[in-house]
């Protein structure tokens, strides 16, 4: 679902989507309702209640026509603090439009450029999960981390009937061109008790449809991260996938 698990997910098909599709399926997710809690506006007393409620296993995408359940997008908890202004996403993709139709060649720099030049620097550390205990279990974990102001916000794709389909967690930091930000969220991940493989993808290529199987073939997204159980003290193993370095 992120972006339709088809989408920021990009799970692997049987006949591969087109970044195309991918892309519809995440604008699909983003317009249908959230289900959000707002630190800044609900009473912390309400949370155990919110997330019991709401485990993204049993809350069904596509709702329940029978038992009265509309279609839900996204479940999303958004931490104590605000961020300043998201940036001019008009703006970049009018800059993205300019961009294709001046024959330049399309590369993470170039994209990077942009951003930078409208100031659409968020992104985001993702996973997929089974659905079931593994999903629901890993996003209480971060929930709460967002709830306690360590991580600014969260969201986690409902259950999506289709076969072999898997629950995405996206969780954001403020600037992805920032390499140590990156680095620390994906500590404090770890640190809320989840360990497994994680990737990033900066917002940008969200919002100019940079999804698998694009056609400038540039890589959806920019860092792996996998937990190492064996080293002491125990960390995550990152690698950067647009140098192909490690990162220390």
């Amino acid at each position: 679902m992120e972006e339709e698990v088809g989408a920021e997910g990009e799970m692997e098909n049987a006949e591969p989507l087109s970044a195309e599709k991918y892309a519809a399926e995440a604008m699909a997710a983003d317009m249908a309702p959230w289900i959000v809690f707002d630190a800044c506006k609900t009473p912390r007393a309400e949370f155990e209640g919110w997330l019991e409620s709401n485990r993204p296993s049993q809350v069904s995408r596509y709702g329940d026509e029978e038992g009265g359940s509309s279609p839900v997008g996204w479940i999303s908890v958004q931490g104590p603090e605000k961020w300043p202004s998201m940036g001019d996403v008009e703006g970049l993709q009018e800059g993205w439009e300019r961009l294709l139709a001046s024959g330049r060649s399309v590369s993470f720099q170039t994209v990077k450029e942009l951003a930078l030049n409208y100031g659409v620097l968020t992104g985001k550390w993702l996973m997929h999960l089974d659905t079931g205990f593994k999903v629901d279990h890993a996003w209480e974990c971060i929930a709460r981390a967002v709830l306690d102001g360590k991580i600014h916000s969260a969201k986690v794709s409902p259950r999506n009937p289709k076969p072999d389909n898997r629950h995405v967690i996206c969780v954001y930091n403020q600037t992805f061109t920032e390499e140590d930000q990156v680095m620390r969220l994906d500590a404090l991940i770890r640190a809320a008790g989840v360990k497994c493989p994680l990737s990033y993808k900066p917002d940008v290529y969200t919002y100019l449809g940079i999804y698998r199987n694009n056609r400038w073939k540039l890589c959806p997204t920019i860092y792996e991260s996998k937990f190492n159980l064996e080293c002491i003290p125990r960390r995550s193993h990152i690698i950067n996938k647009v140098t192909g370095m490690e990162v220390k």
